[in-house]
């Protein structure tokens, strides 16, 4: 147990009722999940506010409640804390609670639109291969050195994040390499953090949905490095216009990687083949089993972050020819015809057309380049006639389909992604709401030599529809039908 004024540093606190001279088991934002000696965080949500079930909370167990509005009914027995902000406070007050675990370990945190699972899935398997323990907190999935764990979001909320943590201080972990998406910086769900190295990989349209407009959302990824202090390094993308905004004010050192222009981390792509990627990073040539311009920075980055923690050069370059592909980023098969199928995460306009550019900067141009893509429902829709734009910019044949519509109806996002066809390309869409039949209608087009991309969901083990999970794997179903129909 703790005291509660132990775990309130740094909380920002206006008012206090009753003592803090009370000992506390546990935090929780949730009142369902309320137990005896804990700690209530009322945070008011964009959905539900926290604050409509303070009494719930303490006829549970609470035995103190942080909160941003003291209620009218103070109960005798209980602490009451009024704080500025509930989830800046949670952000603290959970590191303190757990010793402040980020501190203990060399954190690395990896901001942008595209590109953040690579990075730190690419940096937990290199300082793996190193020789390190390392945790990895990720959108696929949570490590523990080799532990696999659940991963629910891109980024955890503040008191699981600093939980793990924790369990990687304790498992004797050195590193930690975690994504740190746009809503939980804005969130402050990685308030009180201690991050040794934050990378800024890019920034393009995205979760328009929640920040309204794209200078919101660029104000959300800055928050990463505005919390940096003068011991961190920021290292950032300056082949991305937005890289030099991202550290304006910031206290860290900064450091810069491209492959158009000068800066610290250099890298020149000499070959790019469905094999993998010949680069020049810094004056050194190296081999990857990784494919596309787009992972040309990914690597930089990774090469980058390791050389600040102080790795020797000639380990990391050797271990980064090493590295495997991140599952459902531009995950490759070819059938016994030569089909070429490639599974990949990019739901974005910008992460589609990288990988269709890609794909246009392999092929010969002999064959038939068949892009199956949705898009998300209850989300930015802005980039729904983009995306359909791009897929048919780039492709032979296009097959607009559903991705995770959730709560929309899967049609009308589709005719919403129908509406950035131009003209001139209409004859090359086509439109099949099932997916699963889009991809079977996309291998039965298909000639030998032909590349068919399945995008937006890459890793993805499963499709929402109205609220409900089923189980579907684009790679897994690809190979399925490829087996069945090309056989």
């Amino acid at each position: 147990m703790k005291l509660l004024s132990d775990i309130l540093y740094k909380a920002r606190i206006e008012e206090v009722v009753g003592s803090t001279n009370v000992a506390i088991d546990k935090i929780q934002f949730d009142s369902r999940k309320v137990e005896a000696f804990t700690v209530f965080v009322a945070i008011p949500g964009t959905q539900v506010d926290g604050h409509k079930y303070i009494d719930t909370a303490i006829d549970k167990g609470a035995v103190a409640v942080v909160c941003e509005t003291l209620p009218e009914n103070i109960q005798a027995g209980v602490t009451y804390v009024k704080v500025k902000s509930s989830s800046e406070a949670l952000g603290f007050i959970s590191a303190n609670f757990y010793d402040n675990p980020s501190s203990k370990l060399k954190l690395v945190g990896v901001t942008g639109t595209n590109g953040k699972t690579s990075v730190v899935t690419l940096l937990h398997q290199l300082f793996t291969a190193l020789g390190y323990k390392a945790g990895m907190l990720s959108t696929v999935v949570n490590k523990i050195g080799k532990e696999e764990l659940k991963s629910t979001h891109t980024t955890p909320d503040a008191i699981s994040i600093n939980h793990l943590m924790h369990d990687m201080v304790e498992a004797g972990c050195d590193y930690c390499f975690m994504e740190v998406s746009s809503h939980a910086i804005d969130q402050h769900r990685v308030t009180g953090l201690n991050f040794k190295v934050a990378v800024f990989t890019n920034i393009t349209h995205d979760h328009l949905d929640y920040h309204e407009t794209f200078n919101n959302y660029i104000k959300a990824k800055k928050g990463l490095f505005d919390q940096l202090d003068s011991q961190a390094f920021a290292l950032i993308n300056k082949d991305d216009n937005h890289g030099d905004i991202m550290v304006q004010n910031t206290a860290a050192k900064v450091f810069g990687f491209s492959v158009r222009s000068l800066a610290e981390y250099k890298a020149k792509i000499i070959e790019n083949q469905f094999t993998g990627l010949q680069l020049n990073i810094n004056g050194n040539d190296v081999w990857t089993k990784l494919v596309g311009k787009f992972n040309a920075y990914n690597l930089l980055a990774v090469y980058g972050v390791a050389d600040l923690l102080g790795q020797e050069k000639i380990n990391v370059l050797t271990e980064i020819s090493n590295l495997n592909t991140v599952e459902g980023r531009f995950q490759y098969v070819r059938t016994s015809d030569d089909v070429a199928g490639i599974v990949d995460y990019a739901h974005t306009p910008d992460a589609l057309e990288n990988v269709l550019r890609t794909i246009k900067d392999i092929r010969t141009g002999n064959e038939q380049v068949i892009t199956v893509v949705g898009c998300g429902g209850d989300r930015d829709k802005t980039k729904r006639p983009e995306m359909a734009r791009i897929a048919c910019e780039f492709s032979d044949r296009v097959i607009l389909t559903s991705d995770n519509p959730r709560s929309e109806d899967p049609q009308v996002i589709i005719t919403e992604m129908q509406a950035g066809v131009p003209a001139q390309h209409f004859k090359k869409t086509t439109q099949i709401v099932d997916r699963k039949e889009a991809i079977k209608a996309a291998i039965s087009l298909s000639q030998p030599g032909d590349i068919i991309l399945i995008a937006g969901k890459g890793h993805e083990k499963y499709q929402e529809i109205n609220g409900v999970r089923h189980d579907f794997d684009d790679m897994a179903i690809m190979k399925e039908l490829f087996k069945l129909m090309k056989s």
